[in-house]
């Protein structure tokens, strides 16, 4: 028979726990870790001899206490001292949660982004938060947000729907970004909130990307790198493109043994996070920075992802 004070000795042990993983969850891990996850592969078709370091930042909701500039200062540092040959952004900058104690303007973090420095430059797409927390964008329901007109004040080139090509190592290859998937929140539309609970389903978001028209604006077959905040967008990606790199999902933010609760995909875990490859093709999905619906992180760290492409 167990006792009454083994029964109240694994009660505190199991309190006594919880308290601790709660404490680190919401303290420790989303603000004072921050890791650097390197993938290294070859994608079909990169050329032969081109080798290319990419550091990858992705959701920052800046605001605080998790994300005051001073962390991303520290940010900036860490992804500088890779020394990666460009800087790749994947949206996301804004944080217009309930959790926030105090907003970073986007004149402030954009500022604190400035000092990226890579041969190749730095290149930023927009995320959902980036739309949505522009009340002014909304109404319109057309940009520039207030983000891309900070960022590019301050020489960070902006892709919506956009490519360039570049140069690296005496060989070209082209850098793509989409607008973002869900970047009109269409409650701001007239009579929409009178539809039922059943109509707004699945359709209180309305995207600005276009996948095919970017794609027209690569006019040769060098090899295509595409950003895309949103990971959904990947079954639709044609093998013409050597790698697609996305955030938003955050790794689900609480992930344990390969496996994220809550994903915020239509495609739930299969995009969740990490390096993904689907019939040749290949995704990197990046466990991001900041924090967002909830102000915890557990088992996917804060990261700057490293790709190495050609390695």
């Amino acid at each position: 028979m167990v006792s009454r004070r083994a029964v109240l000795k694994a009660l505190l042990a199991f309190g006594t726990g919880s308290t601790a993983l709660a404490g680190y969850a919401l303290g420790i891990e989303p603000m004072w870790r921050l890791r650097v996850q390197t993938y290294r592969f070859t994608p079909p078709g990169w050329p032969r001899g081109l080798r290319l370091r990419a550091a990858l930042i992705a959701d920052l909701h800046a605001g605080e206490p998790q994300m005051p500039v001073a962390r991303i200062q520290e940010i900036v540092a860490s992804a500088n001292a890779l020394k990666p040959d460009i800087h790749l952004l994947l949206g996301d900058f804004e944080a217009g949660h309930r959790w926030l104690t105090r907003r970073v303007p986007p004149a402030d973090w954009a500022t604190a982004l400035a000092p990226l420095e890579a041969p190749l430059g730095v290149h930023a797409i927009l995320g959902n938060h980036d739309w949505w927390d522009d009340h002014h964008a909304q109404l319109r329901r057309a940009g520039p947000v207030v983000g891309r007109v900070e960022l590019e004040k301050r020489g960070i080139r902006v892709y919506e729907n956009d490519a360039i090509k570049l140069t690296h190592q005496g060989q070209q290859f082209w850098l793509a970004g989409l607008a973002d998937q869900l970047a009109i929140d269409r409650s701001y539309e007239a009579g929409f909130m009178q539809l039922t609970r059943e109509q707004r389903r699945g359709r209180r978001y309305r995207g600005l990307d276009d996948l095919p028209g970017t794609l027209a604006k690569i006019s040769d077959d060098a090899p295509v790198i595409l950003m895309a905040h949103e990971p959904d967008v990947f079954p639709s990606v044609p093998s013409r493109i050597a790698v697609t790199l996305s955030g938003h999902t955050h790794g689900g933010q609480v992930r344990l043994f390969g496996y994220s609760a809550v994903v915020p995909s239509r495609y739930g875990n299969r995009f969740a996070y990490g390096h993904i490859v689907e019939e040749g093709r290949h995704l990197v999905v990046s466990g991001g920075l900041g924090c967002s619906l909830m102000p915890v992180r557990f088992g996917v760290p804060p990261e700057i992802v490293l790709l190495e492409l050609g390695a």
